[in-house]
């Protein structure tokens, strides 16, 4: 491994409240008087995959703040952080990687396909959770329903 430090990232899973009735029938009756959620998730056309919104700290930038600017830079909505949830470690391009992550409730705004980001989805949480490529991804989804149901 090269002398290289931890590439340090952050992000959001980003949900609303359902549009739809079928997104409070997957979380059972415990969700049903909150209309259920539905979350969002970005295909990035360079890896061909489907994950949550993230991308790396800016120099000097506080997680917190990178992990809004990145939502709205992927998804083109603006967002409001709640509990914070268990950050990914991996190897990326054989660098440890390290990815902070918080709940967010959307808020206003609309998507716009880039060259990083070419499609968002709104879904359910299990339907979300079977769309996610990678594993650690799925398990930010499990977090993020226990989060929102303590909360």
């Amino acid at each position: 491994m090269s002398g290289q430090g931890v590439v340090r990232a952050a992000g959001c899973v980003l949900w609303r409240r359902a549009r739809s009735p079928l997104a409070h029938r997957e979380l059972g009756e415990s969700w049903a008087g909150h209309g259920g959620i539905e979350l969002c998730l970005v295909h990035r056309p360079k890896y061909g995959d489907w994950s949550h919104p993230k991308g790396k700290l800016k120099t000097g930038e506080p997680p917190l703040a990178a992990a809004l600017r990145e939502v709205a830079e992927e998804t083109g909505f603006r967002c409001t952080p709640g509990p914070v949830l268990p950050s990914a470690h991996y190897l990326a391009h054989g660098r440890p990687k390290q990815v902070s992550y918080w709940a967010a409730e959307a808020g206003e705004g609309g998507f716009r396909p880039s060259r990083e980001v070419d499609r968002i989805c709104w879904l359910p949480p299990l339907s979300a959770r079977a769309r996610l490529t990678e594993p650690r991804d799925k398990e930010l989804v499990d977090a993020l329903l226990t989060a929102l149901r303590l909360g």
